[in-house]
């Protein structure tokens, strides 16, 4: 039962007793009260629910956890790609699902939908069951590009999914203020004040070359290939998008958001962290608190020394906070000499990001230049947005370069 209908039954509950009250029936009234005391009681442990829900980074609106499951476990990718080509007939699976998909998303899929669910699956590889592998030359092998890692999420950032139209969440901007008063004095009238943020959705896509073969083999390592690919690539694009994106074609990520807290021209690593948790502090920013930077700042703080030639500590330099270090992050940001590296720091479940579709994956055998070779051309794309809730729950250092100093002078 949600909160709201809890407090309007508790509302009843407390009519009761007044009218008990007004009429003397002190029966009625111990009834009502004891209702009352059940009540709050679950009223209480429902709150507590709702305000774990809303701690929770990451959880997603809606889902039925046995479909989830079942797709966690039998949904195959390249099965799926496969069978929007023509090219497999064990399918079905993969193509039932589509309905629901379908129903997620608010409309059909061009192509073929592929499902999020499968990009939370984690794959064995060869670091972590190294000692059952053994060493073999295998040059059919892919081997994937050298890519930055997804880190938004993982700092802590509220992801909603299965949205169909566009999202407005009302916001709280100002509340009534509390005045002492003499007796019999007036107070003062102050109102509160609302305004709302919005997610829209915003495309992502891109456009490959498949070969016959790669789709024809439904092999765990294929599988394994097409995942990978699919969900490293998507996780970037939201990853970048999140971080500086410019709110056009794209979602408006935190450094181009108005409003967030600044710092500029700090003197040394150190002041500018300093500084910015004393901000986070006085705008009563929550405690999901996290630094993002580049690793070219993790390397400035890593050949900190001390007085006497020792190494500071990175943890010490950045004061103890809890630092993040991705090549997502950027690294010319502008003035002069346009070499100044991204470094924010706040609380990252304030960072909302919006997931509209699924993967949708158009496979077209037909199209010219794949069609003369025997391959297949592959258009993926997926519709997401982000939004700050409160852009003071966040504060970007700025001006810093690999020159910044990394701790204040220190005196031996």
């Amino acid at each position: 039962m949600k909160t709201s209908d809890l407090i309007e039954q508790r509302a009843g509950i407390v009519a009761r007793m007044n009218t008990a009250h007004e009429a003397d029936d002190n029966a009625a009234f111990e009834a009502a009260e004891t209702e009352l005391r059940a009540l709050d009681a679950k009223l209480d442990r429902q709150r507590k629910i709702d305000d774990a829900d809303r701690a929770e980074p990451g959880t997603p609106l809606n889902g039925d956890n046995k479909l989830t499951s079942e797709i966690r476990s039998r949904f195959n990718i390249g099965r799926a790609i496969a069978g929007a080509a023509g090219l497999a007939v064990d399918w079905g699976f993969e193509r039932e699902v589509q309905t629901e998909l379908a129903k997620r998303a608010g409309r059909n899929a061009e192509g073929v939908f592929i499902p999020t669910e499968c990009f939370e699956t984690r794959v064995l590889t060869t670091a972590t069951g190294s000692e059952l592998v053994p060493t073999e030359h295998r040059p059919d092998q892919y081997i994937s590009a050298l890519t930055a890692s997804s880190v938004v999420r993982g700092m802590g950032a509220r992801v909603l999914s299965g949205l169909t139209g566009n999202l407005s969440i009302p916001r709280e901007t100002d509340s009534p203020a509390i005045g002492w008063v003499a007796e019999n004095s007036a107070l003062t009238s102050d109102d509160a004040d609302f305004d709302a943020i919005t997610l829209s959705p915003k495309h992502a896509g891109a456009l490959s070359e498949w070969s016959r073969n790669m789709l024809m083999q439904a092999s765990p390592d294929v599988e394994s290939l097409l995942r990978e690919m699919l969900a490293r690539n998507l996780a970037l694009a939201i990853d970048k998008a999140a971080i500086l994106g410019g709110g056009t074609n794209e979602p408006k990520g935190v450094l181009s958001t108005a409003g967030i807290q600044k710092i500029t021209a700090p003197t040394s690593l150190f002041d500018a962290v300093a500084d910015a948790v004393a901000l986070a502090d006085v705008a009563n920013v929550g405690a999901s608190r996290g630094l993002l930077t580049t690793p070219e700042i993790r390397k400035i703080a890593a050949k900190a020394l001390d007085a006497n030639g020792l190494p500071i500590g990175i943890d010490k330099v950045f004061g103890g906070v809890s630092a993040t270090f991705s090549n997502q992050v950027p690294k010319t940001l502008g003035g002069t000499p346009g070499t100044e590296h991204g470094m924010i720091y706040g609380d990252w479940s304030e960072l909302l990001i919006g997931i509209w579709s699924e993967i949708d994956i158009l496979v077209n055998p037909f199209e010219s230049t794949a069609y003369s070779k025997g391959n297949v051309m592959i258009r993926a794309m997926a519709t997401v947005d982000c939004a700050v809730r409160h852009p003071k729950a966040f504060v970007s250092i700025e001006d810093v370069t690999t020159a910044t100093a990394a701790m204040p002078a220190v005196t031996p």
